[in-house]
């Protein structure tokens, strides 16, 4: 629910609620239904409400204790706000409203800083406490709800909130490109690095929170991903997933308002909507593309099955390139995973009905879902041969053609940490480099930023390693950044029941023999769906959200949109000109597939277009 911005002030004074009122405006997306601002001497805060819980005027934000000297803006669902509410009244605490707001407020003087110990949901709050001159700033577990801060400002201010693009209208904040974020965004897909692509921008880390008093700010965590796996049985295993599940889902579940659910054809969705049984699930495909790209035929025939109505909507390829400008906008930052198209537009079908959807983001980290985090019976094998030999091979892979037998001898003398970034790796290092202008090569490395990660999982097996490393970097920066400001664009708040701290419990006891297999994924949890689920269903191969991209690219429409883009003027301060020219060409004229490169690179323009127009020779009138 809703959206939040605030400023501690800087040495400047002016007019802080009239450019609050602007600031909150660039989100009103985020809560369409009303809005609030405080502000004293110190700190200024705004809110925009979509009303979920507790839907009278009394659970508005701003929210205060009665003489205002603790203030919260809160953003997000408690779901056990009920139990914690019955826990503080009997130590006293007395209650106006009947939402997880005051919960959170009355928790915070009870608990202080420790309420993070006691709360289970997605959150991301500030908390104003007058009298310690305390900001109390936190985001959830899993970052499932985005929070950015800064003190890139000409008087010192320091600004926090749930987009980037609320701080735009600030009249102190100092709006410049991070040039060193375009480096790994090209590989990535995605920005991986905690400094936005806004310089000096930063995401808190999920799982943390920040302090600030008298101008000082410290940042300490409060929750790790650690595995500890059991030696109980795949039975024991299973009755535990079914159970927390079950459990999880009832607490996603509760609403004052109407909730759907997402349904593709995996296995995921369909578990979390079998859960809930929602009067009506929402799917999307690609006109033109039904037998290619599209899950809904096998959405409509579980809910058919299982007795839920099931709305559709099938993309065009001129509503998809007519969107990309919204949905970079939306963004705040570049972001060129393809399922964020047809996202945006679930998202939009759903919030034609309901107010909240239940989605399956995270199964796939906690239970081992992807293909790569299988073990691959022919790579076993071949690591048995003598590593000194294995990298002569290598060598010899390296100086010929690219193809998957080249690759496999080149990936066949490297690490787990070596060859393995995640989910996404578009643009390879080297061709990134030979593209980009050098100012621009000063970015972190992959390594750079895959390191820290590794570094603390070192005597996990290769499948834990991989898993650890997505739900810090793929994860937070990507999946559940995409979900939110994709759901959010439509007012409509997207609710994931995996990533649940009680679930990742369970899950982090299951061994990795149950989780993968060189056969299968997500052992366990498919083991579990089967007594809710059509087998075809609990047993399917996981498909993702494919999109036609690398086809529309060779329709002369579009490669003339996107040459259109990378003919103009301002491409020269990033990139060699003529050679993404060329690689675009090479796509069009099926020389290559460089499909995935070419909209990369046009994804980032479009969004530097939207927010430096200045710089392309137009201007935006924040």
């Amino acid at each position: 629910m809703c959206g939040f911005v605030g400023f501690i002030h800087g040495t400047q004074p002016f007019q802080y609620k009239n450019f609050m009122k602007q600031m909150l405006e660039t989100i009103v997306h985020r809560g369409p239904d009303s809005d609030g601002i405080y502000s004293d001497e110190k700190v200024t805060l705004g809110f925009r409400r979509l009303s979920i819980l507790d839907l009278s005027t009394a659970a508005s934000q701003p929210f205060s204790t009665e003489n205002e000297d603790i203030v919260l803006v809160f953003n997000g669902e408690i779901y056990n706000y009920r139990e914690l509410r019955e826990e503080l009244i009997s130590y006293g605490h007395t209650f106006q409203t009947t939402s997880d707001t005051e919960v959170l407020l009355k928790g915070y003087i009870e608990y202080g800083t420790k309420v993070l110990q006691k709360i289970r949901g997605m959150f991301a709050f500030c908390i104003w406490d007058k009298k310690q001159n305390l900001q109390f700033i936190a985001r959830d577990h899993f970052g499932i709800k985005p929070l950015y801060y800064t003190q890139h400002t000409t008087d010192n201010t320091i600004l926090f909130g749930s987009e980037i693009k609320s701080f735009l209208p600030h009249p102190k904040f100092k709006k410049e490109l991070n040039e060193k974020a375009l480096r790994p965004f090209l590989t990535f897909q995605y920005p991986a690095t905690d400094e936005t692509f806004f310089k000096g921008v930063y995401k808190l880390t999920p799982g943390s929170f920040m302090l600030i008093q008298n101008g000082h700010i410290q940042i300490k965590s409060y929750w790790t991903h650690e595995f500890s796996p059991t030696t109980n049985s795949l039975d024991t295993h299973v009755q535990h997933i079914k159970k927390v599940l079950e459990d999880s889902v009832e607490a996603h579940s509760v609403s004052d308002v109407k909730v759907g659910s997402f349904l593709s054809g995996g296995v995921d969705s369909s578990y979390i909507a079998k859960l809930l049984k929602p009067d009506t699930t929402y799917s999307v495909g690609f006109q033109g593309y039904e037998s290619m790209f599209d899950e809904t035929s096998l959405a409509k025939a579980l809910s058919e099955e299982l007795q839920f109505e099931n709305k559709q909507k099938h993309i065009t390829a001129d509503e998809a390139f007519e969107a990309i400008p919204k949905i970079q906008w939306h963004m705040d930052e570049p972001d060129s995973n393809l399922s964020s198209l047809p996202l945006y537009f679930l998202a939009e079908l759903a919030s034609k009905d309901v107010t909240v959807v239940l989605s399956g983001e995270g199964a796939d980290e906690l239970f081992g879902g992807y293909e790569w985090y299988k073990p691959s019976e022919k790579m076993e094998q071949y690591k048995k041969i003598p590593l000194p030999l294995r990298h002569i091979l290598s060598a010899i892979a390296k100086s010929l053609p690219k193809n998957r037998y080249t690759n496999f001898l080149d990936n066949g003398s490297k690490s787990i940490e070596e060859r393995f970034i995640g989910h996404a790796f578009v643009w390879q290092e080297d061709d990134a480099l030979a593209l980009l202008n050098e100012k621009y090569h000063k970015g972190p490395s992959v390594w750079d930023i895959v390191k820290t990660y590794y570094d603390k999982v070192q005597a996990e097996d290769d499948t834990t390693k991989m898993q650890y490393l997505d739900l810090h970097v793929w994860l937070p920066s990507q999946i559940l950044l995409k979900a939110d400001k994709m759901s959010m664009a439509h007012s409509l708040e997207l609710r994931v029941p995996f990533l649940d701290k009680e679930v990742f419990k369970v899950a982090s006891h299951i061994p990795t023999q149950y989780k993968v297999s060189t056969a299968d994924t997500k052992i366990a949890l498919r083991q579990a769906a089967l007594d809710e689920l059509p087998e075809a269903w609990a047993k399917r191969k996981k498909l993702g959200f494919p999109v036609p991209m690398r086809h529309w690219l060779r329709e002369e429409k579009y490669y003339q949109m996107v040459r259109n883009t990378f003919e103009k003027a301002y491409i020269h301060e990033f990139f060699d000109q003529q050679l993404l020219l060329n690689y675009l060409d090479a796509h069009y004229e099926k020389k290559a597939d460089h499909g995935r490169y070419v909209w990369t690179v046009y994804v980032f323009c479009v969004w530097y277009e939207q927010y430096f127009p200045e710089k392309c020779g137009w201007s935006h009138d924040w």
